[in-house]
Parts: C-alpha cells; sequence; structure tokens
C-alpha cells in the first residue's frame, strides 16, 4: 500500500523557518519524482516544489523560490521541505506528492498533510 506521511508543521511567526517532512512506503521512492502542494484556507490547491528521482534537479513555484528548499533521502524514502523567510500568505496545508507533472495539474497521489501557519 503505498503511504506519504508528512510531518514538521506547526504555528511560527513572520520570518521563521520550518522543515517539513514526508515519510514514504509502498512504492519506489527512489525511481520517482517527488513534489509538495499547498491549500491555504478557502483556495486552491497550489503547486510549490518538484525534485528528480535523483535529486540533482529542482523546480519551485515563484511564488516560493529563494525561500523553500526541496530536497530528498532516497536512503530513508524521505522528502523534506525547508522553509525559510515564512510569510503569512505561506499559511496552508502542505502536502507531499507522487510526481511532477501531475502535481503540477493538481491530480498526484497526496499524504494526509502538515498544517503550517504563519502568524505574528
Amino acid at each position: 500500500e503505498v503511504q506519504l506521511v508528512e510531518s514538521g508543521g506547526g504555528l511560527v511567526q513572520p520570518g521563521a523557518s520550518l522543515r517539513l517532512s514526508c515519510a514514504a512506503s509502498g512504492f519506489a521512492f527512489q525511481n520517482v519524482y517527488m513534489s509538495w502542494v499547498r491549500q491555504a484556507p478557502g483556495k486552491g490547491r497550489e503547486w510549490v516544489s518538484s525534485i528528480s528521482p535523483d535529486g540533482k534537479t529542482t523546480y519551485y513555484a515563484d511564488s516560493v523560490k529563494g525561500r523553500f528548499t526541496i530536497s530528498r533521502d532516497n536512503a530513508k524514502n524521505t522528502l523534506y521541505l525547508q522553509l525559510n523567510s515564512l510569510k503569512t500568505e505561506d499559511t496552508a496545508m502542505y502536502y507531499c506528492g507522487i510526481g511532477y507533472s501531475n502535481c503540477l495539474s493538481g491530480s498526484c497521489k497526496q499524504g494526509q498533510g502538515t498544517q503550517v501557519t504563519v502568524s505574528s
């Protein structure tokens, strides 16, 4: 069974940092693109970032470029998202997803999510 379990979210002040993790199981993690998407209250799902299977190529939405960093540890079947310089508009439920173009279009397999709230 494919499982994606996100963790690491929380309530932080603007300018703070968080590191999200996604533990993957039930599929060949090391062979697939992985992504992060998010959904803010009252808004649709927004693609955030993707990473190639070998971790060498990364992609970011303009809204997070330069502040967020995606990475992966294939030995641990774990995906990460480092969130720096957080803004109130980053408040959302963050989900990891399997794939790249399908996550970009909002149709990828996702986990249950982890909540990130940025507030002063």
